[in-house]
Formats: structure tokens, sequence, C-alpha cells
């Protein structure tokens, strides 16, 4: 029985049956495989997959933007699931044009992330676990959202990806609406580009009262306090918040969603509690 669903770029995506051999080229998406119980089906992912800890024995099919179809291919691979923000346009079209069902994801919003995993599920011949799994995550998205909202005004955030150059994301991203969720206002939430580079004029014109600072896709750390206090110069109160945090509380879409939540409503409470400046 053919088994077709409609992936995030309205692409149709059939299937035989349930696929028994799968490449993820998604790092959040390999561990949601995990999640369902479709470990023993994935044969093949990038190096960055490394959720969970069983995902360390995959073969290893290069990176997210530079997969080696080859090896795709010799894995005898019936399904590849991919990202369209991680993963080449091109790469997609030569995985499909190979003879290799591609579902290609696309989730901006938390909800979206969360009706990925229902998706995924009905692609997958498990249904009731994805069902259950979702109905968790949404659970913790509105009980997020509800302690957001009666905390008071939201905290201004600045959250840069990249340095050389500075780069954040707007507000048509996942990223976004997972600060958004835990009571975060985007100060770049309304430029027209995704992911904008920006400098210090920018920023400091937008006075946030908080700066968080990922471990990707840029690894922040200490040795980069002196340059983001620089780039909050003109004018901006130099007793500006900054929070370190796990990249994947922001990025990655799964199982993890309801742990990012927390993490970031976490850390947006403890800044306005005490680290916040006035």
């Amino acid at each position: 029985m053919s088994r077709g669903l409609v992936d995030d770029l309205g692409r149709k995506i059939s299937l035989a049956g349930p696929p028994t051999r799968i490449v993820s080229l998604v790092p959040s998406i390999t561990e949601l495989l995990f999640a369902l119980d479709m470990g023993a089906c994935v044969v093949g992912a990038t190096e960055f997959c490394v959720e969970p800890a069983a995902a360390s024995s995959l073969a290893r099919v290069g990176g997210p933007k530079t997969p080696d179809i080859a090896a795709i291919r010799r894995l005898g691979a019936d399904l590849v699931l991919a990202s369209a923000e991680e993963n080449r346009k091109e790469d997609i079209e030569a995985i499909v044009k190979a003879g290799i069902a591609v579902y290609v994801a696309f989730p901006r919003t938390v909800g979206a992330g969360i009706s990925l995993v229902r998706r995924l599920g009905a692609l997958l011949g498990r249904e009731e676990m994805a069902h259950v799994l979702a109905g968790r995550l949404e659970a913790q998205r509105v009980a997020v959202a509800a302690d957001a909202a009666a905390s008071g005004p939201r905290l201004r955030v600045f959250c840069p990806i990249w340095k050389d150059p500075w780069m954040t994301f707007n507000g048509d991203t996942f990223a976004h609406d997972m600060l958004a969720t835990a009571g975060g206002e985007n100060v770049f939430a309304g430029l027209a580009k995704r992911y904008p580079v920006v400098d210090s004029e920018m920023v400091a014109s937008r006075r946030p009262e908080l700066v968080i600072l990922p471990s990707e896709p840029y690894r922040f750390g200490p040795g980069d306090i002196a340059s983001v206090r620089q780039l909050l110069g003109g004018g901006t109160d130099s007793r500006t918040a900054l929070r370190f945090i796990d990249g994947q509380a922001l990025t990655w879409y799964g199982p993890r969603i309801d742990w990012g939540l927390r993490l970031l409503r976490k850390e947006l409470t403890s800044a306005r509690a005490g680290d916040v400046a006035g």
C-alpha cells in the first residue's frame, strides 16, 4: 500500500510502505527518528548528527552542505530526510534524480516543528508514538507561553548566530518563534532578510536588554565577550545582560523542543530578575 505525504515544500512523497533504510541529513531529525523508535532503520547520517548517543554508530555521509550522494546510494537508502535551510537545493535534486525519495522539512514556528513530528510519524508508520511526543511538546509550548505572558513586558533580546560578519535572524525563523514563545522580543524580527548581517549602529539603536550567545552555528564563548560589548557600543548600556546557551535550544526541532523552551524561559526569567540593566 502506498504511503503519501506532502513535505514542507509542497512536494508529494510516496513510499510503498514504511521505509527501512533511512539517511538523515539533519541533526535534529536524526534525533527525532530515534525518539520515534526508528533507530534500527537509520543507516546513515551527517557528521553533525551526534544525538542521541546511539547515532554515533551510524555510517557518515558528509556534512549537511556536502552530502556524499554516492555513499547514500551505496547504503541503499529508500528515504532521505533533509532541511530546506541546512541542505542545498542542488544536492536534494541530485538525490531525487538518483531515484531516492526525499522529504524536505522547513519548520519556521514552534507549532510547525511540532506538526513535523506528527507528519513524520505518519510517513514512518509511527503515528501513535508521534502523537504522544507531539502532545508532550505542545503541552510545554502552551505552559511556557502562558508563563511568559503573565510575567510582564517582554525583554528586548539580540541573539547573534555568527560573527565576522555579525549575523542574526528575523521573525520568519524557527529560532525567532522559540525565543518569542519563551517571552523574548527579537529586536531584529522586522528585517526583511531571514538571516541578516547587522552592525554596531543597528544593534545599539535597538537597545537590547539581553544578548543571548548560542553555541551553534557559531560557538560563542568567553573569548567573544569583548567583541560583543564593542558591538553593543554607541549608547547601549554596557550592563546589558549576556547569556551563553546551548544553541540546540534555539534551532533543534523535534523531541527537544520542550527542553529548549524551558531553557530559554529560564534564562529570560533569570535575566529579568537580576542581570538586566535598570
